[in-house]
């Protein structure tokens, strides 16, 4: 049995998934299902809105905007790790603490409209995934590792309420992949356009003159907390597939019953 083949095995084990296992993932499910808060409704829907009126801009600058959600990915995969040391790695080990870092470099960002929410947005990326990275080593990954980067950089692949998605992909789950550069690049491509269609509704919530640098908060507060609620959904489903027989575990979490529709106010 080779090395790819050993830890294969260790990832999706023959233990049959126990009832506690099972809890387990309905609370995961449950916990997918709750990330898409208040908030980040109400800027889906100003970004959607928004948005319409940023589609009749020249290709080149839509293009700009794909092409800042890529490069914001490639940076903050190589500067999130950095960033784990010195006082920042002493002060910055919370989930709130990246919540308000990410809420003031919207504001600073917001407060210039579309030009400085773009030059903000590598560093709203790389606070989102330090985040998740931190959410990766509560679960027994190791942040070292550029294996546990890559994993990170799926959990942006879990795109964004309301584009029509269901949130985590597993599929991604467990994924084996050389650690090559192509290899990332490859996963890159696929992550970057629904990361991007994110970004673009983040972006055009940050272009409202009227909210100008308080939409830029809002926007980064509510996206930190979203991303990292897909990061303990990712990481937990992995870390019970280092438990129990992984096809089991993927199977009761997408045998969850379906989130009740709300009914509108009579």
């Amino acid at each position: 049995m080779n090395q790819s083949e050993s830890h294969l095995r260790e990832l999706n084990p023959e233990n049959p998934l126990s009832e506690d296992g099972r809890v387990e993932v309905a609370a995961l499910a449950d916990r997918q299902r709750r990330a898409n808060t208040r908030l980040m409704k109400a800027i889906t829907f100003v970004g959607n809105q928004v948005e319409d009126g940023l589609k009749i801009l020249p290709q080149g600058v839509r293009s700009q905007i794909d092409n800042a959600a890529r490069s914001a990915l490639e940076n903050s995969f190589r500067v999130a790790r950095a960033s784990r040391s010195g006082k920042l790695a002493q002060t910055g080990r919370s989930a709130q603490f990246h919540k308000v870092a990410g809420a003031i470099t919207g504001a600073l960002g917001g407060a210039g409209g579309l030009p400085t929410a773009l030059a903000e947005l590598p560093v709203a990326t790389t606070v989102i995934f330090r985040a998740v990275l931190q959410v990766a080593e509560e679960y027994g990954e190791d942040p070292e590792a550029e294996e546990t980067r890559i994993e990170c950089l799926r959990v942006f692949g879990a795109g964004g309420p309301g584009d029509g998605d269901d949130g985590i992909d597993t599929s991604f789950i467990g994924a084996r992949m050389s650690l090559s550069g192509s290899a990332l690049q490859g996963l890159l491509s696929k992550i970057a356009p629904r990361f991007g269609f994110v970004v673009s509704q983040k972006l055009a919530a940050q272009a409202v003159p009227v909210l100008g640098a308080v939409a830029g908060a809002g926007t980064n507060y509510a996206f930190v907390h979203y991303y990292t609620e897909m990061a303990h959904v990712h990481f937990g489903l992995r870390r019970l597939m280092r438990h129990y027989n992984g096809d089991q575990v993927l199977d009761a979490f997408h045998g969850q019953p379906p989130v009740p529709q709300e009914r509108p106010a009579p």
